[in-house]
């Protein structure tokens, strides 16, 4: 399967790079997502973690893709088979709604709780069931796997992670007291977060990119499956993460 993002030309154009070197190929044990990281995570929430991903970057950072500098070097690879599989761990979320469900979500890099409104939002945190902040008052928190650090956990000031650490990053967006500092979990760590007042402070989920309002309060942990993600022969990840995030 090759998915291109629709709204992206240079994805179009890559597509159809790759279609006149390779127009038979169609594998059916990798699927081939062409765009950048949103069309990525976006892809893997369509299609599930039972799937093995692909990407080539045709969006900027890219730094769940593979970059595409030399066509005929990328479509023989390609047409050999020629990918490296690696195994992340994913988030599961256990998202308790104001109608009183509860809605399960995975997540390949974050999952984020933000204030819905103006106002700040006000958090309740605990880890293991021990409370570690009675009233945050901030504008969300970040939950996110290693893999998922360079994102927006990095952006709001936690620690870019190796990718391949099997750990839990929490990280307090804009906190305005206590000043949390981000801090990092171990894989059997679980997380609870408890929203104060909701009906006047509202908080909503961001997943992986996707938003979800009526957020009252979340479980967050690493799950026992990951997803499979694939990179061409030169690729690596240390050198990846300092290139393109910690020294860009």
């Amino acid at each position: 399967m090759i998915l291109a993002d629709p709204r992206n030309p240079v994805a179009a154009r890559y597509r159809d790079e790759l279609a006149r070197r390779l127009p038979a190929f169609d594998p059916d044990d990798v699927v081939v997502v062409i765009g950048g990281d949103g069309f990525m995570l976006h892809t893997v929430a369509e299609h599930g973690l039972q799937h093995t991903y692909l990407g080539l970057n045709a969006g900027r950072i890219g730094f769940l893709m593979n970059d595409v500098e030399d066509w005929d070097a990328v479509a023989d690879q390609l047409a050999r088979h020629a990918w490296t599989p690696y195994t992340f761990p994913v988030l599961e979320a256990q998202l308790r709604m104001e109608d009183g469900s509860v809605r399960p979500v995975h997540a390949v890099n974050d999952v984020v709780l933000e204030r819905s409104t103006g106002q700040t939002a006000h958090l309740v945190l605990t880890v293991d069931g021990r409370e570690v902040v009675d009233l945050l008052v901030c504008d969300g928190i970040v939950f996110s796997t290693a893999l998922g650090s360079t994102a927006y956990t990095f952006s709001a000031g936690g620690p870019a992670c190796h990718p391949t650490l099997d750990l839990l990053s929490v990280t307090a967006i804009s906190p305005h007291r206590p000043r949390l500092s981000p801090f990092l979990l171990p894989r059997e760590a679980s997380s609870r977060v408890d929203v104060v007042a909701a009906h006047r402070r509202p908080v909503r989920a961001v997943v992986d990119g996707t938003t979800i309002e009526g957020v009252v309060g979340a479980d967050v942990r690493l799950d026992g499956q990951g997803v499979t993600l694939c990179w061409l022969a030169g690729h690596d990840l240390t050198t990846r993460m300092i290139s393109k995030i910690v020294r860009p």
